[in-house]
């Protein structure tokens, strides 16, 4: 069902932090649909390529409105992760170091 392992973990993410309280699953459902509806207006093709994409976008979105986040600390962390993938030798892991 899976194309990738980090689609995956976006799932699951997104089903435990729901199983968790931190939102229903009504809510989620309307992020996504919310990111699913924006892309459409963006021109994005809806052949399921960019699905997880969006999924992601849609518990970022969530996250930061049920304030388990701060947006400036989620783009703070993903930009983290891209320097540490960018110097990441092909075929080793990629190591994200504290930011402290």
């Amino acid at each position: 069902v899976f194309a990738a392992p980090w689609q995956a973990q976006a799932f699951a993410l997104a089903v435990k932090l729901s199983e968790q309280g931190h939102f229903t699953w009504k809510e989620w459902a309307s992020a996504l649909a919310d990111e699913l509806s924006a892309a459409e207006k963006r021109g994005e093709p809806d052949d399921g390529s960019h699905y997880y994409n969006h999924w992601v976008a849609a518990l970022e979105r969530l996250v930061t409105e049920k304030g388990l986040t701060e947006l400036p600390a989620l783009e703070e962390r993903k930009d983290a992760w891209a320097e540490a993938f960018r110097h990441t030798p092909h075929g080793k892991p990629v190591v994200l170091r504290n930011q402290d």
